[in-house]
């Protein structure tokens, strides 16, 4: 689903305190005295990336050892085999010091035992969801690179509503249908088969209805948050989007793109990954948050891409210290100018004031709700998106059908 945008100009920052303390962590590994370079050749690591961030990390590698004079080998691999690649490494002993992955893998990760806790000197350097995302069973693991999200985006070239609720958006898009401007009133992908629990999880979670609950830390535990009148409510409103046609199973990913290109539709529910291809075709665009359906703030997923440290390597001091200069302001402006995703760093963030799309989507990410990490989530999508279906397609009362839902998923985890 990822496209690259257009390479954009780079940016300079001067790095916060946290970063002056990495940079000390890794003098330290590399047994240099700050501010000077170690002996060429002694040391080397290893890293995993997907291919799409493979030249980025090549650059930031070489620069690294031209730095410390730790030798960093950057391999890449297709993003869907990359996951299992490293754990069979881990478990083989030829897997990498250093894995660049996505953070909702660390659930399982950590139940094989493939990664190591990483320090994080000032979580307050980093966007909220960013740290919470890394964090596992009270530890820290991994440092956080990059945010993705879904954000509600408007065609300007159809309306200037900057709606404070989703039935306004809505309603402005019904507007624009009955006036001929537009043939949806707001595109949110849905399938033949399931709709899409990702893409609706920001008016779930303004009804107050998160997926899983979180303990004192913010952690998510194993237990189920999806039951009582919250849920009702928002299983009601779905089937209401659904009689009203404004979710419509014929309207999947690729006709949401297509329409919206075609200027066809004032707003789309969507992340990044398709904003590159509405600029291409011609369309003033402005990135906004998802408004709440509820009575609560509207809680997109947040993705993080995370560098993690193996538990099987035998250069872990070398292997934290190159984890540790990914934190640098200026490192996260560059892995963003590459890959179009918000830096997770605060300060390179805020280096973007030029790139209206990118400050977007971290805004209308700012307060979001990290993908679980917990394994119990991988047994939620297929009953949560069947049932989401037939909401918006009528097919039952929808309390009844919510608390079958919720009732199945209880003993898919149990049994998890």
């Amino acid at each position: 689903m990822h496209r690259s945008p257009s390479p954009r100009r780079a940016r300079r920052v001067a790095a916060p305190a946290v970063v002056v303390s990495l940079a000390l962590l890794a003098a330290a590994c590399t047994g240099a005295a700050p501010g000077t370079a170690p002996a060429r050749g002694a040391e080397r690591i290893t890293v995993w990336t997907d291919e799409d961030r493979l030249p980025t990390f090549e650059a930031l590698a070489a620069e690294h050892t031209a730095a410390t004079g730790v030798e960093v080998t950057v391999e890449g691999r297709a993003n869907d085999e990359l996951r299992q690649a490293f754990l069979a490494g881990v478990g083989s002993g030829r897997g990498p010091d250093v894995l660049v992955g996505a953070h909702d893998w660390l659930g399982e990760l950590v139940a094989a035992g493939a990664v190591v806790p990483v320090a994080i000197g000032d979580p307050e350097a980093f966007v909220p969801a960013a740290v919470q995302a890394v964090a596992y069973g009270g530890e820290t693991y991994g440092v956080p690179l990059s945010t993705e999200n879904v954000a509600l985006v408007r065609n300007d070239g159809l309306t200037r509503l900057d709606p404070a609720t989703f039935e306004e958006a809505v309603a402005e898009g019904e507007r624009l249908v009955a006036a001929g401007r537009a043939d949806r009133p707001l595109l949110l992908q849905q399938t033949e088969a399931a709709s899409d629990p990702y893409h609706l999880y920001p008016l779930q979670t303004s009804f107050g209805v998160p997926v899983f609950a979180t303990d004192a830390t913010g952690s998510y535990t194993s237990e189920l948050a999806l039951a009582g009148e919250g849920g009702h409510a928002f299983a009601s409103y779905l089937g209401d989007l659904g009689d009203r046609g404004v979710l419509d199973p014929a309207v999947d990913a690729d006709v949401a793109r297509e329409t919206f290109e075609a200027g066809r539709a004032p707003f789309v529910v969507t992340g990044p990954w398709n904003v590159p291809a509405f600029l291409e075709a011609g369309i003033d665009v402005t990135v906004l948050p998802v408004p709440p359906a509820g009575p609560q703030p509207a809680q997109p997923f947040v993705g993080v891409q995370a560098a993690f440290v193996s538990a099987t390597t035998l250069r872990e001091p070398l292997a934290l210290a190159f984890v540790a200069s990914l934190a640098a302001p200026e490192v996260q402006a560059r892995i963003a100018e590459a890959t179009g995703r918000a830096p997770a760093v605060a300060a390179a963030v805020a280096t973007f004031a030029d790139d209206p799309v990118l400050q977007g989507f971290s805004a209308a990410g700012a307060e979001g709700a990290p993908m679980p990490a917990i394994p119990q989530m991988s047994v939620v999508w297929s009953f949560w998106g069947s049932v989401e279906h037939q909401l918006v397609t009528g097919s039952g009362d929808p309390a009844a059908l919510w608390d079958g839902m919720v009732a199945a998923i209880e003993g898919a985890v149990a049994g998890a």
